[in-house]
């Protein structure tokens, strides 16, 4: 009986402890620890979907993932940069050409800055680009397939970092070099770098009606090393913005040798005024050599292609295009608030957070307020662009967001937190710690003239005891706050792919409706796509073996290929005929040294296999799709080179003479 007594009691008082959670949690902005219930703000029920979509990128995995927000569940990782077995990019036949590079086929990179296309400054959910860091590239995603559809290489730069950053109505997607290099390239002594390497900010223009890209011009600037960028927006459209670090020109040691000078520099770029001088013939033609690659919806396939030529700018060229704004000290991030008026320095070494006001720019320009120049290019007196300091904001200042609000969210990495502050009056409102070493924070929106608050997403270096320890590493992790309120509130840890450097996130209504479901069979111009089983063959041409496939739950036709011999070089290109939504089809052979093939409904796709030993070899299904899937496989027979077994395919069962 007393047992009985005590489970009753201690049921009746869990039950008042979670009534008094879901109450409080209803309150929005209360607090207390039993008012609020994070995991209620974070909870996404079976079959509901999340209001935010978040791109958050995979660092040194050169990859994308995409998550929903509140939720942090991971959808997707779509590969960009690196090769990707499970869904062949980089492997197969049609996406090998993505990869491709002045320096050859390179199947990885270092993916940080992902940023969503924009339409009159707010996020308008068709394209999301971000930057190859280590081999410079920018890579457009297109957001209604999820798939990468065009990488251009930048040539001329080294250490693509402060990328990809898009202009308010995405005229120009930039891409400015970290590493500043000789130009030309050139054998050099590298103690020789001051005043002889060159920094490349590139202006890459992109197509309104489909996304194209192609680099406009690029600027040779001073030999500093470019940080991070933003663009500028309502009054300061036409401007973009650049931090600076390394003035000092040190090539050695960098973390003493480059920490000298009181202060580096944000380099203003007016590049509409520079747009307006290349158009007029302005520039000089240099010749140069990098990759274009352009994946096509309607062939399934991509393209390579080299150009030759760009166009140089020389700052001293474009007299009032560029200036120089001062800022303590050694300045990582570089960002602009939804009115285009404040430009965030945040200096990781200085003790208070610079704001520049982009008003008293143009005003100190007008009024010639200078304090000498660098290399030709003004340097504007640091008193005469300054909106206001944030005191004693935090140690270790890099990245700053805004909610719509008036509201600035600054992550700092010494002291692990992120700090909210008023726009105006510079006044911190709140700190939140982080868990841990915050590098970038993302608000949905919150590099647009519209953020959608709501939420801040921290994306941390260390994670150390927030998770199952894995060995010497690990998992990397994401945070979520809650900035509904006056006060943060930390909802959730997640973890990432790869190290996560920046997101870009937005409602899940700009693109959940624009998804495409399938690509259409009657419209796939794949060069060996075939739309029906009647149209499968087997054609020998040489010793290359075509195969013409197709698959459909839960067959393949052709499914028993014999005639093929060691030393043959065999395609397989594979037609999905499914046209419903959400079935994909898989191909893997034995002994072929690539991956399977991850096939789209509507798809066509192709992988070679070179056969080296004679034999009876399987191939099958590799993603489950029905409950015949198992018996989804086929076989290749494998004779003697020089053997006279006819090349011959079964279909619906019967045997076929080979073309």
């Amino acid at each position: 009986m007393k047992t009985i007594f005590k489970s009753l009691f201690a049921i009746t008082v869990l039950s008042m402890v979670l009534s008094s959670c879901g109450n409080g949690g209803s309150k929005k902005g209360s607090q207390g620890a039993l008012s609020s219930s994070a995991a209620e703000k974070v909870y996404v029920a079976p079959g509901e979907h999340d209001e935010f979509y978040a791109f958050i990128s995979g660092g040194f995995s050169g990859q994308l993932a995409v998550y929903g927000l509140p939720s942090g569940r991971l959808f997707k990782v779509i590969p960009v940069f690196s090769v990707d077995a499970e869904k062949a990019y980089g492997f197969n036949e049609e996406t090998k050409p993505m990869l491709n590079t002045s320096h050859g086929f390179i199947p990885w990179d270092d993916s940080h800055h992902p940023d969503i296309s924009q339409t009159a400054g707010e996020l308008d959910g068709r394209y999301l680009f971000i930057n190859g860091n280590n081999t410079p590239r920018i890579a457009k995603i297109d957001l209604t397939t999820f798939e990468t559809t065009e990488i251009i290489e930048i040539p001329n730069s080294a250490g693509n970092h402060s990328s990809s950053f898009v202009t308010e109505n995405t005229e120009y997607v930039v891409a400015g070099t970290r590493f500043s290099v000789p130009y030309p390239q050139k054998d050099m002594p590298i103690d020789e770098y001051k005043g002889n390497f060159k920094g490349a900010l590139t202006f890459i223009k992109v197509d309104p009606k489909d996304g194209g890209m192609d680099i406009k011009f690029q600027i040779m600037m001073p030999g500093f090393n470019y940080d991070l960028s933003h663009p500028g927006r309502g009054a300061s459209h036409g401007w973009f913005f650049f931090t600076t670090y390394n003035t000092e020109e040190a090539n050695s040691l960098l973390e003493v040798n480059a920490s000298q000078n009181d202060k580096d520099f944000i380099a203003a770029i007016n590049w509409k005024k520079i747009e307006e001088y290349v158009n007029n013939g302005g520039g000089t033609k240099a010749p140069t050599n990098y990759a274009h690659n352009v994946y096509s919806d309607e062939t399934h396939s991509a393209t390579s292609t080299m150009k030759n030529e760009v166009v140089i700018v020389n700052p001293s060229d474009v007299p009032g295009a560029i200036y120089f704004m001062p800022t303590p000290k050694s300045p990582h991030g570089c960002d602009v608030d939804p009115s285009g008026e404040y430009i965030v320095g945040s200096g990781k070494l200085a003790a208070e957070l610079t704001i520049h006001s982009f008003s008293k720019m143009v005003k100190a320009i007008e009024e010639k307020k200078f304090d000498g120049d660098a290399y030709g290019i003004p340097i504007i007196q640091y008193e005469a662009t300054l909106a206001g300091t944030v005191k004693q904001p935090g140690l270790g200042p890099l990245h700053t967001e805004f909610d719509g609000e008036g509201n600035a969210y600054t992550t700092f990495f010494i002291s692990s937190e992120v700090v909210k502050w008023k726009l105006g009056t510079w006044e911190v409102i709140d700190r939140k710690p982080t868990y841990y070493s915050v590098g970038h924070l993302m608000i949905p929106g919150g590099n647009s003239r519209k953020p959608f608050g709501k939420y801040v997403l921290a994306m941390n270096k260390i994670t150390k005891d927030r998770y199952l320890a894995t060995g010497p590493e690990v998992t990397q992790s994401a945070q979520l706050y809650d900035i509904s309120g006056e006060k943060m509130e930390l909802l959730l840890d997640f973890p990432t792919i790869g190290e996560p450097h920046y997101a870009a996130g937005c409602p899940a209504s700009l693109i959940e409706a624009n998804s495409k479901k399938i690509y259409k069979l009657e419209e796939n111009k794949h060069e060996f796509a075939i739309k029906s089983e009647a149209e499968a063959k087997v054609v020998r041409k040489g010793n290359e073996v075509h195969i013409y496939m197709t698959m459909i739950r839960s067959h393949f036709a052709p499914d028993n290929i014999e005639g093929v011999q060691v030393g043959d070089k065999v395609y397989f290109h594979v037609t999905n005929l499914e046209q419903d939504y959400d079935v994909p089809h898989g191909i893997a052979m034995i002994g072929a040294n690539t991956s399977e093939l991850l096939i789209m409904p509507g798809q066509t796709e192709t992988f070679v296999w070179e056969p080296k030993q004679v034999g009876v070899w399987p191939f099958y299904c590799t993603d489950f799709c029905s409950a015949l899937h198992q018996e989804m496989q086929g076989y290749v027979r494998v004779s003697p080179k020089g053997s006279n077994v006819p090349l011959s395919f079964t279909l619906d069962g019967d045997a076929v003479d080979a073309e």
